[in-house]
């Protein structure tokens, strides 16, 4: 079921933000490991993000330039896993492709956040904007539509590392009540580098919602009302 999170109505006066949340699919993978191969070049091989939107426990949305578009008609493969029933007729296990070609988005997409749900836990597992797009509040937006989600999930707290050297990534967290709860020595395989574990309190108290409902707001009245929408 599709969510619009965030009324544009409620801010008469804001202009709209051009960048928006979405879900990731399929024609999305080649942005999304493009842009993890720009955030993140120490990691090999890339993320198997086909594979991520196929695992129940992981959601993943993108964040969409809605003032550009990719003009790319080419093709990514997409494996197809065949059904149960398929291995019992094999005439229809060999008719049915195990790799079908996916027509990848134009929509130009500069951002993402992968999040893994585990009874009341949410857990960002990636977040990345790309270099040439930092410093316009993107990074920003995506945790809060994680938040967003988690709510529509119910969880009660969301958590996520950090390397221990990335100051403005653990200021950004702790804005929307991430406290360091922990540490991961030789967490980050390219350089052996430590992770602070960083999780929030009960984010379903009246509190916690009042203050994230004034950060979203202060989001909005700075970079524009963004567009979100968001599955369960």
């Amino acid at each position: 079921m599709g969510v619009f999170v965030l009324e544009r109505t409620a801010y008469t006066d804001t202009e709209s933000m051009r960048y928006a949340i979405r879900p990731m699919t399929p024609a999305d993978l080649q942005q999304v490991t493009n842009i993890e191969q720009d955030a993140f070049p120490e990691i090999w091989p890339s993320t198997k993000f086909d594979k991520e939107l196929r695992n129940h426990l992981s959601r993943y949305l993108v964040a969409v330039d809605t003032k550009t578009k990719v003009n790319n008609p080419n093709s990514v493969q997409e494996i197809i896993p065949n059904k149960p029933w398929t291995k019992k007729i094999p005439i229809i296990r060999h008719l049915v492709p195990d790799i079908a070609p996916v027509i990848q988005t134009t929509d130009s997409l500069v951002g993402y956040v992968g999040l893994w749900f585990m009874i009341d836990e949410a857990h960002i597992t990636s977040i990345a904007v790309r270099s040439t797009h930092r410093g316009y509040g993107i990074g920003e937006l995506l945790l809060i539509a994680s938040l967003e989600l988690g709510a529509i999930q119910d969880t009660k707290m969301l958590t996520l590392e950090t390397r221990i050297s990335n100051v403005t990534a653990q200021n950004l967290y702790k804005k929307y009540g991430l406290s360091i709860v922990g540490k991961r020595k030789n967490y980050y395989s390219d350089n052996n580098e430590d992770a602070f574990i960083m999780s929030t309190g009960d984010t379903k108290t009246k509190e916690y919602k009042d203050f994230f409902d004034n950060l979203r707001q202060e989001h909005s009245k700075r970079w524009g009302v963004s567009s979100r929408y968001i599955t369960e």
